[in-house]
């Protein structure tokens, strides 16, 4: 059979390696194009560019999914069918749609009709749902609102962050994918339609501004959100004028007394916390502006000061 495999970050990379694991090795691998990164903006390639290359498959990165040059090389691949999962861009055209025998098939990490769109991880979390999954669907023009083709469940552990509920996801989505892909070449695939509407809002994309903590929110919320949003994009306050990252938190409902959201105190057993308008979040790992993450007990050591100071919520600029 011959696939071509669409997809862009670690998670569809996951799911690459899966796929050859299992004899069904794509004979093209699209990818979006390499990008900077980090500081010093260095140019680095996708994950899933870097397991083609890892395996000698054919690798095209094209600014567009509409270039007419790629619609061409695509059509004289002559797939058989085209697998997709976390590609990013614009979802493919009609005339790819129907270019392969098998159609064109996506691994979505969430229990489809619920959360479509671009970050059903950090929603399920967010939303605090006690389970998610992997749903594989016929891709059609409607995001996210092809016909059903296989669905498995997964629990969210209590700890589990977008980074490390999205390692499980994908090995999963890796795993379903194949069997559906077997499944669907012996025939032995009933195709479910979606219902139109779906039953959470849709998912977008996530900016940085996201990642802002609004103190005055319950801290229950806040510990999701910091989850949520490991690795992107991230969750942040201001200290003054310079921004403390908050990387790790645990609830706690001591709270003191008359304070505001956003005060920062420390609990009795001498833990670094900030008061939200219903429990407090104890700061277990932070990373200041321009250093590195540190524990919140050796930040404190350093900045006796932030005691009795309001945290701020505010955009980065």
């Amino acid at each position: 059979m011959k696939i071509v495999f669409v997809g862009t970050p670690e998670f569809s990379s996951v799911i690459l390696e899966e796929l050859i694991k299992n004899n069904l090795k794509p004979i093209l691998v699209v990818t979006a194009p390499d990008k900077p990164v980090g500081r010093k903006q260095i140019m680095t390639s996708p994950a899933v560019k870097a397991t083609a290359e890892r395996y000698n498959i054919p690798c095209l990165q094209p600014e567009s999914l509409d270039l007419p040059e790629f619609k061409l090389v695509l059509a004289n691949s002559q797939p058989d069918l085209i697998a997709l999962s976390a590609y990013g861009p614009p979802f493919l055209t009609s005339a790819i749609l129907s270019l392969p025998s098998f159609g064109c098939l996506n691994a979505h990490p969430s229990l489809l009709p619920a959360y479509r769109g671009a970050s059903p991880i950090p929603g399920a979390i967010l939303a605090n749902e006690k389970e998610t999954g992997v749903t594989i669907i016929r891709l059609s023009e409607k995001i996210d609102q092809g016909d059903i083709l296989a669905q498995e469940r997964m629990t969210i552990a209590p700890a589990d962050t977008t980074q490390t509920l999205g390692a499980k996801l994908a090995r999963l989505g890796g795993q379903l994918l194949v069997k559906t892909i077997l499944a669907l070449v012996q025939g032995r695939i009933k195709p479910q339609p979606q219902p139109e509407k779906s039953p959470t809002p849709y998912c977008r994309q996530l900016k940085k501004e996201d990642g802002q903590i609004d103190w005055a929110k319950p801290a229950d919320y806040l510990s999701r959100q910091v989850r949520a949003f490991d690795p992107w994009p991230g969750t942040h306050a201001l200290w003054g004028k310079k921004v403390l990252k908050i990387l790790q938190v645990r609830v706690t409902n001591e709270m003191p007394a008359p304070a505001k959201p956003g005060f920062v105190f420390l609990t009795k057993d001498r833990s670094l916390a900030v008061q939200t308008s219903q429990g407090s979040l104890v700061l277990e790992s932070v990373q200041p502006e321009g250093k590195k993450a540190m524990a919140g007990s050796d930040f404190l050591r350093g900045h006796q000061d932030i005691l009795g100071q309001i945290l701020c919520s505010a955009t980065l600029i």
